[in-house]
């Protein structure tokens, strides 16, 4: 066997040399770049950026407290965690429509929410229970012990639940409170939904319309404007226009 030039000996040796230099130099970023991602995971769930500083704006009926309690905030969680959950948990609120949370580096969190309107009450079960407000779509925002001035009053075939719940027996009772004309909207005092989706509303003047179902509102509405404006209606009567090409007064 031939002896190996030196020269060729020496080269081999560098470029061995070489790759193991390289080597070293790629082993040695990777474990940089380890070491920063592990360092930077434990300063973003240190106490530093922390959610330690929260911010509600919007809120007029909830207390801020039960907003930071529902986003999971009272214990100061890391900022990087914060996310989708704690706006889900503010909006199962009762008043709360709608909720964005905002994470501002490096400490702080925005939270704005959108309140639900009220827009009539619900005597509770038992009578002696008190009062629901609820919105348009049936939620219930809060119990009281009276009614709300101004507001009408509806009646489903079932009680309200607790607050954050949804009355379903009161979805054409609640359509119709909703979308009545200001042309005798003021006049309604009360209005009730029977268990096959009827509205039936309870005149101030000790009159009543029967609307039946929820089809052909605005023609309904036309309808009773035309009669309470023009008609001399007895104490008592009732307004019938189920059927709105027909309309009919009954004493």
């Amino acid at each position: 066997m031939s002896p190996i030039d030196p020269r060729i000996r020496a080269r081999r040796a560098e470029v061995l040399r070489h790759e193991a230099r390289r080597r070293l130099r790629v082993a040695l970023v990777v474990m940089g770049v380890v070491g920063l991602v592990v360092a930077g995971w434990f300063a973003l769930h240190s106490r530093w950026f922390s959610a330690r500083v929260v911010t509600v704006v919007g809120a007029v009926h909830t207390p801020v407290g039960q907003i930071v309690a529902a986003a999971g905030l009272s214990d100061h969680p890391p900022l990087i965690d914060v996310g989708a959950a704690a706006t889900a948990g503010v909006e199962r609120l009762p008043w709360v429509a709608h909720a964005t949370v905002t994470r501002e580096w490096p400490d702080g969190v925005r939270i704005t929410v959108e309140e639900r309107t009220g827009v009539a009450d619900v005597r509770e079960v038992p009578a002696t229970a008190g009062w629901a407000l609820v919105d348009r779509t049936g939620r219930v925002l809060a119990l009281q012990a009276r009614p709300q001035a101004g507001l009408p009053r509806v009646a489903g075939t079932e009680p309200p639940g607790p607050p954050g719940s949804t009355a379903a027996s009161l979805r054409a009772a609640l359509l119709v409170v909703t979308s009545v004309p200001k042309a005798f909207a003021r006049q309604v005092a009360s209005v009730t939904e029977d268990r096959a989706d009827d509205v039936t509303l309870h005149l101030r003047s000790a009159l009543t319309v029967y609307l039946g179902s929820t089809d052909q509102l605005s023609e309904k509405y036309e309808d009773v404007a035309a009669i309470l404006k023009g008609a001399d209606l007895e104490t008592g009567s009732v307004i019938d226009v189920a059927a709105p090409a027909t309309p009919v007064v009954k004493p």
